[in-house]
């Protein structure tokens, strides 16, 4: 028999979801081909079999959580005589074939004999704690909307089966009953977390209670980036197929400022400051299922039509599910844009590690003075700098920012920094 194992997937990545079976038991296998999707705390990968043959059992159910490592499925070594009917009909007619019966997959699929399948979708510990009770899994009902039972529904249905059937409700119990039962007309529903959306809460959780995080702001007048990007958008299209957007001018203003102000692009490793010497960006994108961070890599040597070519792919692949691994890890500084939704204003939390990130946000028309007598309408935007008042005083946070607002307001600018 071979074994499938959920393989390393990167330093960070110990365990998984699994998302999906792509392979049924009973069904023949290629060396090579997809079996399983697993949902991981940054992408969904799928593992492929190592072998050729019938996959004869699943050991994990939708919804399990599996280590590196861990067997997940067995296939059958008998790869040449498992095929396909058409194929393993002419392997049968020679003498080796008779000699050694192949196994038919109508064998592994007998109705005498038990299916991964068959078995009522439940978590490791509900599983475990069923056997410990002696209670079968098929009767238990699960309160999951997917169907999968957990360990508080086994709970549940014990405590009820251990409950005498004639025996009249408690007056006790009956405030819990009418809670239970309250507003019929106020359906509820509960959905399980994605392990992604686990991983952003659990992380986000962490940085706020580990740093001194800390917020400061300021405005940045976008009137000159836009009339530029008026004058050169349609030769800068027609000249490398990619639309000048406002992320490469916030992204090479950022840059410009980091290398001034080194410590907002390092991280705390115990009692140490680690000073990072190269600018790898990330760009937060938001997906049906959390917000993703892939990096920008050597962003302080790409010029505006890489930069916007790079963000463009990362979006495309975010939305279709396709990031790797590689694209997400690292990652020095991060910028995020709450602007496309219509924020006005917020204050973005830390990517950890990472001691520094930007946060743009709504362009709107506002009245700016000009001087002690004129006022004007404005395209202004509001920006926000959280940092690690651990390592970042105020005044490096306040200069970083002012710096990055006069770079902004001033475009042509940015051609001159190295």
């Amino acid at each position: 028999m071979g074994e499938i194992k959920i393989p390393e997937l990167a330093e960070s990545i110990t365990e998984g979801t699994v998302a999906q079976w792509l392979k049924k038991t009973g069904e023949y296998v290629e060396k090579g081909d997809y079996i399983v999707e697993l949902e991981t705390d940054k992408v969904n990968v799928e593992i492929i079999s190592e072998e050729s043959g019938i996959l004869q059992e699943l050991k994990a159910n939708e919804g399990d959580t599996v280590q590196v490592g861990e067997t997940i499925a067995i296939v059958s070594e008998n790869a040449v005589t498992s095929k396909p009917a058409e194929e393993s009909a002419a392997v049968t007619e020679t003498p080796t074939a008779k000699e050694a019966p192949p196994v038919q997959a109508e064998e592994v699929q007998s109705p005498d004999k038990p299916e991964a399948k068959s078995y009522p979708i439940a978590s490791p510990s509900a599983r475990k704690l069923a056997r410990e009770k002696g209670i079968d899994l098929s009767q238990v009902l699960a309160n999951d909307p997917l169907g999968r039972l957990r360990a508080h529904d086994v709970i549940e249905h014990d405590r009820k089966k251990e409950q005498p059937v004639h025996k009249a409700p408690a007056e006790k119990e009956k405030p819990l009953q009418a809670k239970q039962q309250a507003d019929p007309e106020k359906p509820t529903e509960r959905v399980r977390m994605t392990r992604r959306r686990q991983t952003i809460a659990s992380r986000l959780v962490e940085v706020q209670q580990n740093t001194a995080m800390l917020t400061t702001f300021n405005e940045v007048d976008m009137t000159n980036i836009m009339n530029l990007r008026k004058k050169r958008k349609d030769q800068f299209q027609k000249e490398n197929d990619v639309k000048l957007g406002f992320m490469s001018f916030f992204t090479k203003a950022v840059v410009a400022c980091l290398k001034k102000s080194p410590l907002l692009n390092a991280e705390i490793q115990g009692d140490e400051i680690v000073l990072k010497k190269y600018y790898d960006i990330g760009i937060a994108v938001s997906t049906d299922e959390g917000l993703v961070v892939p990096v920008l890599r050597d962003a302080d040597r790409k010029n505006f039509a890489e930069i916007e070519s790079d963000i463009l792919t990362f979006a495309d692949k975010a939305r279709s599910n396709k990031l790797s691994l590689s694209d997400l890890q690292g990652g020095t500084f991060t910028i995020t844009n709450g602007g496309v939704f219509g924020s006005l204003l917020s204050t973005p939390i830390l990517n950890g590690p990472q001691v520094g990130i930007l946060g743009m946000h709504k362009i709107q028309m506002r009245p700016v003075a000009i001087d002690n007598e004129r006022m004007e309408n404005r395209p202004m935007m509001y920006l926000a700098l959280s940092y690690d008042h651990r390592i970042i005083d105020g005044k490096e946070a306040v200069t970083f920012l002012a710096r990055v607002k006069q770079l902004l307001e001033d475009p042509e600018s940015l051609l001159f920094e190295a």
